[in-house]
């Protein structure tokens, strides 16, 4: 008889747990979500709030309004997607504002104040992703320079006096009309066509989530990180500053203390709103306008209901960390 010992049979490999799935509840909140507060605020003002559903309220007054923020939002979501962040928008908006404004009071016409506004628009987008896609700065660090100084800059160029101008040209953006709407909200919808076509169906779309959803494969990769990372920060400098020829348009006069005050945090907040994961790697056009016209609905429903100030402020930001709470795992 053979002395050869047999080894006993190895046991069985355990196959690995399979990937925790999210609830199903949580993924269709996380995409639609803003739609649904959107429809249940809709409905409640359809019931409970006068004249809700006339057309006065529901273009000028809701839509109107919201269009701005959205526009921002589209820009800041742009970043976000690369895992950055623009604190400076609302600075930006100020001073496009006062360039503006100041180029047309000194007699130049409509086009070379849209050109001033936007070129200098176009330099602080350049400032913000020079310093975070060349020099490595923290995007919060970066544009929390011009969050802070363009203020003064803004207030610096006219020596902190109001510029009152009537001209309907300049004030297209803000008063004017296209097809028969607000022009801000033919903006709203143009902007928002044009960026979806290009994260739909171009390379640099592709190259914005790339960088988001991971910078270093992105670049194993051969994305041009830096580039990209610079033209999102210039694409939402500079639709900050079309918005800055909104606000002046329609209060008929530049003001630099208040023009885009807080709307830095309104278009981060229409973002997170929007089930977009602020880590970067995500955007959704179609959601941050949907979650910048609830934002702004859940305001004005708020204000025409009586509730105060810092009640309305709380609401508000129980909202937000409610969108952050279900987007939690979305990574």
């Amino acid at each position: 008889m053979s002395d050869e010992v047999l080894a006993p049979p190895a046991p069985p490999v355990a196959s690995p747990p399979p990937a925790r799935r999210r609830p199903s509840w949580q993924r269709l909140t996380q995409r639609y979500g803003a739609l649904a507060v959107l429809v249940l605020l809709f409905a409640y003002n359809a019931a409970a709030t006068p004249y809700f559903l006339t057309f006065q309220s529901l273009v000028n007054n809701q839509l109107r309004q919201a269009a701005p923020i959205a526009i921002v939002a589209l820009g800041m979501a742009l970043v976000i997607a690369t895992g950055g962040i623009d604190l400076s928008v609302g600075s930006v908006m100020a001073i496009a504002g006062q360039v503006g404004a100041l180029v047309l009071v000194d007699g130049a016409g409509a086009y070379l104040a849209w050109a001033a506004a936007l070129g200098v628009a176009l330099a602080c987008g350049l400032f913000n992703g020079i310093l975070v896609a060349r020099y490595g700065v923290q995007p919060i660090i970066a544009t929390l320079i011009l969050f802070i100084a363009g203020r003064g800059i803004a207030q610096l160029i006219t020596g902190g006096n109001l510029q009152d101008f009537d001209d309907p040209l300049f004030q297209f953006f803000g008063l004017g009309k296209m097809a028969g709407q607000p022009a801000q909200i033919g903006v709203m919808v143009v902007v928002a066509a044009v960026i979806a076509a290009v994260m739909r169906w171009t390379t640099f779309g592709r190259y914005v989530l790339a960088v988001g959803g991971n910078e270093t494969s992105a670049r194993l990769a051969g994305v041009p990180v830096a580039r990209t990372k610079l033209l999102v920060y210039v694409t939402s400098s500079m639709l900050a500053g079309l918005v800055g020829l909104i606000a002046v348009g329609v209060n008929s006069s530049s003001d630099a203390n208040n023009v885009g005050v807080g709307i830095e945090l309104d278009a981060i907040a229409a973002v997170a709103v929007a089930g977009v994961p602020l880590t970067g790697g995500r955007m959704t056009v179609i959601g941050t306008v949907i979650g910048a016209i609830t934002l702004k609905l859940l305001q004005n429903t708020l204000i025409a209901h009586g509730i105060p100030l810092e009640i309305a402020q709380m609401i508000e930001g129980g909202v937000i960390v409610a969108a952050l709470y279900v987007q939690r795992t979305q990574r």
